[in-house]
């Protein structure tokens, strides 16, 4: 390639609207920097990608992971999502659990989600579109495939803290240290499957990328053995309207409280209820912004004037206004909090946000308490907390600083692109 001729570089994500939309800001700045981007992914995702301004790659069907849980659980989207402790898997790593974190989720989640139709796809496209830069969020390795069949430089775009990465490595050191016989890789096994037909054996690139990009802030960023390139979160919600009362000046200490897109749409749930969350709240002497769907308005009784629910807003327009936010611990809330300087109460309940929630207790930015303990009384103390005590809004702005002070997505553009161009 020479140094004048633009990259092809490919996004590639399942179609998770939030893991999604974590890839925008850094896919904008590439193609900002005159390279050629697309975004793969099942067909689901196509309205989030073309609304973002990038091109579309439909590719597979649709994995419908969710709906195929409910049907195994036989339970009710709202309320049984999957709950893994990641704390139990990253702080007292036991071989037992490691291997069978892997033996539940790669049939049930990883391979799913990355459906065969999907892969083939991907392959399919990427042989023929021949990128020379392949990006995919954590839990996307057909993107890897699709890098490791066509010999593109290939990593992962997180999130959040790297706990899969983590997790990985935990169980590799555990694993190398069993007899031969006893060394069962679930992972490896998928992706070695996978490989094969397209002719290519396994490596663990394939699994955590030839590097990362990580957008969390230094005292909340896992090590990694790969190359880590730091970028600065920037917010990306989605098409969106400030609404006029954003941007008055709040005659009170304003509040966001909001589960997020995932939980929102099924993908979570919460052992509080919402309405009486917000009845607990709303007796402090606050502003409370709620999000909540349309359909939802009808569970709330009446509410006081301080109260104000709302379908949609964009959070990185609202929380610079705000004297703090309770929420369920969804990577893009926590970022666009963090980015916003704004002290947090964490409702954590699953997948990896147990662990997050108590990693920014930790850092003395949050609040946060066990699901199983969790009550309205025992959130508006810990709210009241984070309201009054200086040193919680304190460590928020130390660890907004450190977002801002991370490289820009361009220059992460600019050190990728140097990534291919350098033997």
């Amino acid at each position: 390639m020479s140094a004048n001729e633009p990259m092809r570089v490919l996004f590639t994500s399942i179609a998770h609207t939030t893991h999604y939309y974590s890839m925008v800001p850094l896919a904008w700045a590439l193609r900002c920097a005159g390279h050629e981007v697309r975004v793969a992914s099942q067909p689901a995702l196509a309205d989030d990608v073309t609304r973002s301004g990038l091109t579309f790659v439909p590719v597979g069907d649709d994995h419908g992971w969710e709906e195929l849980l409910f049907k195994i659980a036989s339970v009710e989207p709202a309320r049984d999502a999957p709950r893994i402790d990641f704390r139990d898997l990253l702080d007292d790593p036991d071989p037992e659990a490691l291997l069978g974190f892997y033996i539940m989720l790669v049939p049930t989640l990883f391979g799913t989600v990355n459906n065969d139709s999907m892969v083939d796809d991907l392959v399919e496209f990427a042989t023929d579109w021949k990128p020379d830069l392949v990006c995919w969020e954590p839990l996307t390795w057909a993107g890897a495939v699709a890098a490791k069949v066509t010999g593109a430089v290939h990593g992962r775009l997180l999130w959040n803290s790297d706990v899969l990465g983590a997790t990985r490595r935990y169980f590799l050191d555990a694993w190398e240290k069993l007899p031969e016989e006893l060394r069962d890789d679930p992972m490896r096994e998928w992706l070695t499957w996978t490989l094969r037909r397209f002719g290519q054996e396994f490596d663990e690139t394939v699994v955590e990328g030839q590097w990362v990009v990580d957008q969390q802030p230094p005292s909340l960023r896992l090590p990694t053995k790969q190359l880590s390139l730091p970028m600065s979160y920037v917010p990306y919600n989605g098409p969106s309207v400030v609404p006029e009362w954003v941007r008055e000046k709040p005659e009170r200490p304003r509040v966001c409280v909001t589960i997020g897109m995932s939980a929102r749409s099924g993908n979570g749930f919460s052992s509080i209820e919402l309405p009486e969350l917000v009845e607990a709240l709303a007796s402090l002497d606050v502003e409370l912004i709620v999000t909540v769907k349309a359909d939802q308005r009808a569970e709330f009784g009446p509410l006081p004037d301080s109260v104000r629910l709302v379908d949609r807003v964009p959070l990185h327009a609202l929380l610079p206004t705000c004297s703090a936010i309770v929420h369920h611990g969804g990577a893009g809330t926590e970022c666009t909090a963090l980015r916003s300087g704004v002290p947090q109460v964490v409702l954590p309940e699953i997948w990896d946000t147990t662990w997050k929630a108590a990693l920014l207790e930790e850092n003395g930015v949050a609040l946060t308490e066990p699901a199983n303990a969790l009550d309205p009384a025992s959130v508006r103390r810990k709210l009241e907390r984070v309201l009054t005590e200086p040193s919680f809004r304190k460590r928020a702005a130390e660890l907004r600083h450190e977002v801002l002070t991370q490289p820009s997505p361009a220059e992460v553009a600019a050190e990728l692109e140097r990534l291919v161009r350098t033997p």
